[in-house]
């Protein structure tokens, strides 16, 4: 079973300047879930100020959590963040701690030394209130700001992140640099140090390479991928990351493959509509059947 996760409610939404109305968000995340979706990450608990696309973090989650079999999770950016996420109620929650030390202190304005002092707290927080906890590796492959990102200061950060209590980590494309054969080779180097933590892939498809290295990082045994619907989003803190993986395109290709995702494919294309009709004139990629006749995936493998 590979785990389609959803990211478009925080990820997808917190580059857009239009503000999707709630009811419309709460739309969404309903049929997502109803499409077979298994977790979606629905909202970040940062200052209304800075993001104010999030000011509804804890209504939706609230909401979602009334959803029976859906894993409610969330982004933040430090420890006030994840008490108010812990409040809130949320299953699991995620805190990006980025490779590179500049993109850092743009996106949360905290030296690596800092964002491990972060990372420890809110561990302590997650183990206090039994909440999953993981830890996004942000720009492990590559830095709009800094550059090329070296594979050892990844594996480097991975392990303290480790130590300091991540009980899962998420390699991230932030910039959309990855190729698929950096993609195989860093999963094996931060594997050798941190073993089964390393479970996820966070993928942007800025240059169009964003199924190809889905697929290398399956072949290298990871089994959650991050997605956003319509490909919806990018780092409102790295220049030029346009572009999340696309929900719809991820699970056409792992359907057709075989591989089991619990995902509807025709009713998770159906949400569209939802988010054009909210969103009018931001463009939304990915497969659509308007593209022409295809056949059915089930009956492509029964040949």
């Amino acid at each position: 079973m590979i785990l389609v996760s959803e990211v478009g409610p925080r990820d997808g939404l917190q580059s857009i300047p239009r503000i999707m109305p709630l009811e419309a968000k709460k739309a969404w995340i309903a049929a997502e879930a109803a499409a077979g979706v298994k977790e979606i990450e629905v909202g970040s608990f940062v200052p209304p100020a800075l993001l104010p696309q999030m000011a509804d973090t804890e209504e939706l989650v609230d909401f979602a959590r009334t959803i029976p079999g859906l894993n409610v999770v969330a982004l933040v950016p430090n420890a006030k963040g994840a008490a108010r996420a812990v409040a809130a109620g949320v299953h699991g929650m995620s805190i990006p701690f980025s490779m590179s030390e500049t993109h850092s202190l743009k996106n949360v304005r905290k030296s690596h030394a800092q964002m491990l002092v972060e990372i420890a707290e809110v561990a302590k927080l997650a183990k206090t209130a039994a909440v999953h906890f993981s830890v996004g590796l942000s720009t492990a492959f590559g830095c709009t700001m800094e550059g090329a990102v070296p594979e050892r200061t990844v594996v480097r950060l991975a392990v303290a992140a480790a130590e300091a209590g991540a009980m899962e980590l998420s390699l991230s494309d932030t910039t959309g640099y990855a190729d698929p054969a950096q993609v195989k080779r860093m999963i094996r180097a931060v594997r050798a140090a941190v073993g089964d933590r390393l479970t996820t892939l966070h993928l942007h498809n800025t240059r169009g390479l964003g199924l190809a290295n889905a697929l290398a990082g399956l072949d290298a045994g990871i089994t959650t991928l991050d997605a956003s619907l319509g490909g919806l989003g990018g780092c409102p803190f790295a220049p030029g990351a346009s572009g999340n993986l696309v929900t719809e395109d991820l699970v056409l290709m792992l359907n057709s493959m075989g591989l089991e995702t619990g995902i509807d494919l025709e009713k998770l294309l159906a949400v569209r509509a939802i988010l054009a009709a909210a969103l009018p004139g931001e463009l939304l990629y990915g497969f659509t059947p308007d593209a022409g006749p295809m056949l059915d995936y089930r009956e492509r493998l029964a040949r």
